[in-house]
């Protein structure tokens, strides 16, 4: 199952980049199918988010498809939650349950086709803070950014096209995943680095490559359907499987 788990990795890391997303649900997803210690996959899901959300944030603002008046009211109200969502502890089976329903929410957004609304509407910025706030408070909790619920919501509301909220969710992942690595520090979860720092390096390298290449091709307006439906049925899986067990 381990080599496996390097085998896919950098093919989810590649899909999720490519839409400006970091893959902390499809690295959450794999590791759940290839039984990771539960107290291991929120750092390791948070810390290949740093690299992978990091990378296709600079390849979509390279494009020039960066909001920056869109992005500084969500990420307002998520600095504060997701470092205090990265210091709550969660008992292994809430945990499970909890990422289990996040997993299917990862699915739905990968099956259905988002569309950006053909009228682009003013953000609000109380609400954008209200979002940033919710998403953020979650994502430290259960080790993803947030993305894949920030850009459908931003798409919902008609805020941005579809490139804007790929730049958009990069960022937000990025600061996200980077304030749950640090609530997880200071709450002194446990995590052995000597022992797990080969495995991480490795996990690390792969997700990058992915994350490089996948980006580097979705801002270029690249369409990877097919794969897309490939990772539901991954998700979907996890998502079973930490409801079942």
């Amino acid at each position: 199952m381990e080599y496996l788990f390097f085998v896919i990795l950098p093919i989810v890391a590649f899909l999720y980049a490519s839409v400006g997303h970091g893959g902390a649900s499809g690295y959450l997803a794999l590791m759940a199918l290839c039984s990771f210690a539960v107290e291991d996959i929120r750092i390791i899901a948070l810390t290949l988010n740093l690299f992978v959300a990091g990378i296709s944030f600079l390849h979509f603002r390279k494009e020039g498809h960066f909001n920056s008046r869109l992005f500084y009211p969500f990420i307002i109200g998520s600095i504060p939650a997701s470092f205090i969502g990265g210091m709550l502890e969660i008992d292994s089976l809430w945990y499970k349950r909890i990422l289990g329903v996040f997993l299917l929410i990862a699915t739905i957004r990968f099956l259905l086709e988002k569309k950006a609304s053909a009228d682009r509407k003013q953000s609000n910025l109380l609400l954008s803070i209200f979002i940033g706030a919710s998403i953020g408070l979650f994502s430290g909790m259960i080790g993803i950014g947030g993305g894949i619920i920030l850009s459908p919501v931003i798409l919902l509301l008609g805020w941005g096209n579809i490139k804007e909220t790929a730049a958009v969710s990069a960022l937000f992942i990025f600061t996200n995943s980077a304030l749950g690595l640090a609530g997880n520090y200071f709450s002194k979860m446990s995590f052995d680095l000597e022992t797990s720092l080969p495995e991480l390096l490795t996990t690390v390298f792969l997700a990058t490559i992915g994350g490089y290449f996948g980006s580097y091709w979705g801002s270029q307006l690249k369409h990877l359907k097919l794969l897309k439906y490939v990772l539901a049925t991954v998700l979907g899986i996890a998502s079973i499987k930490l409801w079942i067990l």
